[in-house]
């Protein structure tokens, strides 16, 4: 999937301590999620579908990715 990033709104999560060991996010037309890592901002994102973002974020909220 080859998305145009130019002029997309990277944010932090406002639950961020303001490190530099923090992902960005941006909401991208057609309700797409790019995610891209803070520290390296001009390489490369992930960019995913909604039904994407919105499983990962499900499995988050469950505690599917919950260490042991």
């Amino acid at each position: 999937m080859n998305v145009d990033l130019t002029g997309a709104q990277w944010f932090k999560s406002s639950r961020s301590s303001g490190g530099s060991e923090c992902v960005e996010v941006a909401f991208l037309a057609g309700g797409k999620v790019g995610v891209r890592d803070s520290k390296n901002q001009t390489g490369p994102a992930l960019v995913f579908t909604p039904g994407e973002w919105e499983a990962f974020t499900a499995g988050v909220n469950d505690g599917e990715f919950d260490r042991p």
